[in-house]
């Protein structure tokens, strides 16, 4: 799926949604204005709502179904979305590493926003990179830290 659109400059506030709504849905950036998705329900839906906001802020919007002309375009498609998702897993995996030399109250907020954290980036996540399954080690192993901590303060307590 593409979502071609434009906006006006001012006011920018329209403008800044739309670039954290793109953002928080993965989109590979083609070139200003243009943006894609892998073609399933769930993105059709999500463009045709961001595109439905572009026309409320006065810009223009279109969708389209398209696909790569090439196994090469299709393949560095895939391979640069891929590599998004990948940096965001490699920084999750990193403060959760951070998270284990924390506190317990603070290791244990911690771990609640990095599963979210992880929850939004798999939404995101069309072509799974390697470092999907370091992350999720890397998650489990700072959960079982936390839980071996509320076993031994719950022993501990009278």
């Amino acid at each position: 799926m593409l979502l071609s659109y434009r906006l006006p400059r001012e006011p920018s506030g329209p403008r800044t949604t739309l670039w954290r709504r793109l953002k928080r849905l993965g989109v590979a950036q083609l070139s200003d204005g243009l943006v894609a998705l892998p073609a399933d329900s769930r993105t059709r839906e999500a463009l045709e709502w961001l595109a439905d906001d572009v026309l409320a802020a006065d810009g223009t919007a279109g969708l389209w179904v398209a696909r790569p002309a090439t196994v090469a375009q299709e393949r560095e498609l895939a391979t640069g979305m891929a590599a998004a998702r990948a940096a965001e897993y490699r920084d999750l995996a990193g403060a959760c590493r951070a998270a284990a030399g924390t506190d317990p109250t603070d290791r244990t907020r911690t771990l609640r926003r990095l599963r979210g954290e992880w929850r939004a980036i798999n939404r995101r996540d069309f072509f799974p990179p390697p470092e999907r399954e370091v992350a999720a080690a890397a998650l489990r192993q700072l959960a079982a830290v936390a839980a071996v901590e509320t076993v031994a303060v719950s022993e501990v307590a009278p």
